[in-house]
C-alpha cells in the first residue's frame, strides 16, 4: 500500500517536473494558455508575462578577450487590445565610437488557437527595425505579426558587448509576470557589486563551477637551409572558477502607478550589477567602482569630463567685459548664468560627459548637458568663486541607489558659499539659482571637487512656492456670475506658469484655461514679469460664468471658491507603496470676495477649519464669513512643507486631503428673503 502511495506521488511529481519543462521552454505554447480569457490574480491585466528567462554570460573569446553574452527569451499572453504594445520588443545597445554592442533577435513567434489548433506566425525581416536613440545608444526593435485578443507571443534576443558589463534586470512590470529568472555567470577575475531594489525580493541561488580556457599556440621554429622552418602547435590551458547566481522570482503583481510618484522605475523590483574590482593572474588590481568618491574621481579624470573645465581660450576676452563693474559674488554668478543661459542652446541630450566639447559648443552656440554646464562651471571660476560640478540621475533616469558609474546622466553647477550652495543648470531658460528644471529633482547628487572629493548634495528645494490668488466676483439673482481674478506664482509655481505660456500662442493658452475652468468666457486677459525671471510672474483676468451656480427651489447653491477647488482626492489607496513626490515645497493661498445679489440671504455657511500635520508637514486653513448683508470673504491656504512624504506619514496626508477636498467642495446656500 505504501509502495502503491509513493508511487503515485512520485508520477504525480515528474508530470509537475514535465508540465514545468514543457511551460519553460520556447516553442512548447499550450492550448491552456491560449485559451486563457483573463490572467487569473489580475483580471484587468491587459497582458502578462507568462515567463522571462535571461543569462549573463562573462566568457573568453581568443579574439576579444572576456565579453559578456546576455540572452534573453520571453512567453507573454494578450488578453486585450490595450495589451497590444506587449508584442513589440525594444532592446537599446551601446553603438558608439569605440564601444559597440550587438543584438540579434531569434525564435520570435505569434501563436493564435485557430479552429481548436495551435497556429503559428513568425516574424519576417520586414518586422524588425534599428533605430538610432542618440549619439551613443541605437535600438533594435520588433513588431510581432498577427496580434490578437488572447495570442501567445515568444521570442528571444542576444547582445553582445565587448566588454565585462551586467545590464540590469527587471523582475515586475507593468502587468503581472508568472515567473522571471535571472543567473549571472562572472569569472572569479571579476567583482560586481549588486544591488536589488523595490518590495518584492527574488531567491538567490548561489555556486560555484569549474571552467577552463584552452589556448592554442603557433610557434615557429629553424632557419637553416637543409633543415627550413619549421611550425610547432602547443596548446595551453588555465583552469579559474566561474560564480554562477541565480535570481527567480514568481506571480510579481503588476506594478501600479500612483498619484505623485518621482519614477515608478526606482520601486520595480529589479537586481542592477556595477564592476567593483577587476584582477588577473600576475597583474595588479583594477579598481572600477569601490565606493562613491572613487566612482566621481574617475569620472572627473575623463577626458571629456575633468580636462573640459580646464580648457581656456574661448571665453576669457568676453567675460572680462561683462564682469566690469560686478562687485558681488551674487552679481557675477547671474551674469555668468545669463550669459551662458543666451550664449548656448541646449540640444536636449543629457549625460556627464561633453558631446561637442566646451570650445565648439560655445562657438556654435549649441550643446549638450555637460557641454552647458561644465562651461558654466568653468567661467565661475574664471570669476574667482568657488565652482564645482554636481553629478546627478534626473527624475526619468531613476535615483543613483549605490556607487556606480552609470547611475549619473546629468551634470549641473554648484558655487560654493558660506551660506551653503547655490545650484545652477543653464540649460533651462526659465531656471534661475536654485531653482533648477524640474526634471533634476531626483534627491540628491554628487559635488566633486578638483582633488577629487566629493560629497552628497541634496536636490530638493527647501523653499517653498507660493501661488497667491485674489478673487472677487459677483453673483446675479439668476445664477450667472462675473468677477475677476490675478494669480501670483514664485519660484517653481512661476517656472511652471512660464513653460506652460512658452511657444503658445494666447488664444491657444486661453482657450485650455477656459475648458479647465468650467467652461467660463475669459477676457481682459494680461500677464507681468513674464521675462523677468527673477520675479513672480502675475496673470489677470476678467471672467463670466453661467454654469457655476446651482438653482434649486428658488435657492442658490453655490461652491465658493468656484473652479479654484481641489475636488478629487489623488490619495484613495489603502496603502501607500512608494513616497509622495510634490516635488518641492508649496504655499497656495487665496483671497475671494463673494458679492451676493440683492433679495438673497445666506442660508448655509461652511464653518472654519484648521487642519495641522504633525511634524510640521502641513496645514490647512478655510474661513468664510460675512462681511456684511451683500459680502462674503474667503480665506484659505494649503501648504505643503516637504517635497518628498514617506510613506509612514501617507495615512496622515491622505486624511489631511480628504479633509481638505471635503472643505473645498462645501456649498454656500442663498436664499430669497
Amino acid at each position: 500500500m505504501k509502495l502503491t502511495k509513493h508511487f503515485s506521488l512520485l508520477i504525480v511529481f515528474l508530470f509537475a517536473l514535465q508540465m514545468t519543462a514543457q511551460e519553460f521552454k520556447l516553442g512548447k505554447v499550450t492550448i491552456a494558455e491560449l485559451e486563457q480569457k483573463v490572467h487569473p490574480k489580475d483580471s484587468a491585466a491587459p497582458a502578462a508575462i507568462l515567463y522571462k528567462r535571461g543569462t549573463a554570460r562573462i566568457e573568453y573569446d581568443m579574439n576579444d578577450g572576456f565579453i559578456t553574452v546576455t540572452q534573453v527569451e520571453a512567453r507573454i499572453k494578450i488578453y486585450k487590445k490595450e495589451g497590444y504594445e506587449w508584442a513589440n520588443e525594444r532592446v537599446w545597445y551601446y553603438s558608439t565610437t569605440g564601444l559597440t554592442e550587438k543584438v540579434s533577435f531569434s525564435d520570435a513567434v505569434t501563436y493564435n488557437l485557430v479552429a481548436g489548433k495551435i497556429e503559428k506566425t513568425k516574424l519576417k525581416g520586414e518586422g524588425v527595425f534599428d533605430e538610432r536613440l542618440n549619439k551613443y545608444r541605437a535600438q533594435k526593435k520588433i513588431t510581432m505579426p498577427n496580434v490578437k485578443e488572447g495570442s501567445v507571443i515568444e521570442y528571444s534576443y542576444t547582445v553582445r558587448n565587448p566588454n565585462a558589463t551586467i545590464r540590469d534586470w527587471d523582475f515586475q512590470e507593468s502587468i503581472p509576470v508568472n515567473y522571471s529568472q535571472f543567473a549571472t555567470y562572472i569569472p572569479e577575475y571579476y567583482v560586481f557589486n549588486s544591488r536589488q531594489k523595490g518590495y518584492v525580493f527574488p531567491k538567490v541561488e548561489r555556486t560555484k563551477n569549474n571552467k577552463s580556457i584552452t589556448f592554442s599556440n603557433k610557434e615557429r621554429t629553424g632557419s637553416g637551409i637543409l633543415t627550413g622552418t619549421q611550425t610547432q602547435y602547443s596548446t595551453s590551458k588555465v583552469d579559474y572558477i566561474e560564480n554562477q547566481t541565480n535570481y527567480i522570482a514568481e506571480n510579481l503583481p503588476a506594478m501600479k502607478d500612483e498619484a505623485f510618484v518621482n519614477n515608478i522605475d526606482n520601486y520595480t523590483s529589479s537586481i542592477e550589477h556595477e564592476l567593483s574590482v577587476a584582477q588577473f593572474p600576475n597583474e595588479p588590481i583594477r579598481p572600477f567602482s569601490t565606493d562613491w568618491n572613487a566612482v566621481v574621481k574617475t569620472i572627473y579624470e575623463y577626458d571629456d569630463f575633468g580636462p573640459e573645465l580646464n580648457k581656456t581660450g574661448y571665453f576669457e576676452d568676453d567675460l572680462k567685459t561683462l564682469l566690469q563693474g560686478l562687485n558681488t559674488p551674487e552679481e557675477k554668478i547671474w551674469a555668468i548664468f545669463n550669459h551662458v543661459k543666451n550664449s548656448v542652446k541646449w540640444n536636449a541630450y543629457t549625460g556627464y560627459s561633453c558631446d561637442s566639447g566646451v570650445r565648439k559648443a560655445y562657438k556654435e552656440k549649441t550643446g549638450n548637458i555637460a557641454d552647458i554646464n561644465l562651461m558654466l562651471t568653468a567661467m565661475l571660476r574664471y570669476a574667482g568663486l568657488t565652482a564645482n560640478p554636481v553629478l546627478l540621475s534626473t527624475r526619468s533616469n531613476g535615483i543613483a541607489l549605490f556607487p556606480n558609474r552609470t547611475a549619473f546622466n546629468y551634470v549641473i553647477a554648484a558655487v560654493e558659499t558660506p551660506n551653503g550652495n547655490i545650484l545652477l543648470d543653464a540649460s533651462d531658460k526659465f531656471s534661475v539659482p536654485n531653482v533648477l528644471p524640474f526634471r533634476v529633482l531626483n534627491w540628491t547628487g554628487r559635488l566633486i571637487r578638483k582633488d577629487g572629493t566629493s560629497e552628497e548634495v541634496d536636490l530638493m528645494p527647501k523653499k517653498l512656492s507660493n501661488d497667491f490668488v485674489f478673487m472677487n466676483y459677483s453673483i446675479d439673482a439668476d445664477g450667472k456670475i462675473t468677477g475677476k481674478t490675478r494669480r501670483q506664482s514664485s519660484d517653481y509655481n512661476a517656472m511652471i506658469t512660464r513653460d506652460n505660456l512658452s511657444g503658445v500662442k494666447e488664444e491657444e493658452y486661453l482657450e485650455k484655461l477656459e475648458n479647465r475652468n468650467n467652461k467660463i468666457e475669459i477676457s481682459e486677459y494680461g500677464r507681468t514679469n513674464e521675462k523677468e525671471i527673477l520675479l513672480p510672474i502675475t496673470e489677470s483676468y476678467s471672467f463670466t460664468g453661467s454654469n457655476l451656480c446651482e438653482l434649486i427651489g428658488g435657492k442658490i447653491y453655490v461652491n465658493p471658491m468656484l473652479f479654484l477647488a481641489n475636488n478629487k482626492n489623488p490619495f484613495t489607496q489603502e496603502v501607500r507603496e512608494y513616497p509622495v513626490d510634490f516635488g518641492f515645497p508649496f504655499l497656495d493661498k487665496y483671497n475671494i470676495t463673494i458679492q451676493i445679489p440683492e433679495g438673497f440671504v445666506v442660508e448655509t455657511l461652511p464653518v472654519p477649519v484648521n487642519v495641522v500635520m504633525e511634524d510640521n508637514l502641513g496645514a490647512f486653513k478655510f474661513n468664510c464669513a460675512v462681511v456684511n448683508e451683500n459680502t462674503l470673504q474667503l480665506m484659505i491656504t494649503h501648504q505643503i512643507n516637504e517635497g518628498i512624504v514617506t510613506t509612514a506619514k501617507y495615512d496622515m496626508l491622505k486624511e489631511y486631503y480628504k479633509s481638505m477636498i471635503a472643505k473645498e467642495t462645501e456649498k454656500v446656500v442663498l436664499k430669497r428673503i
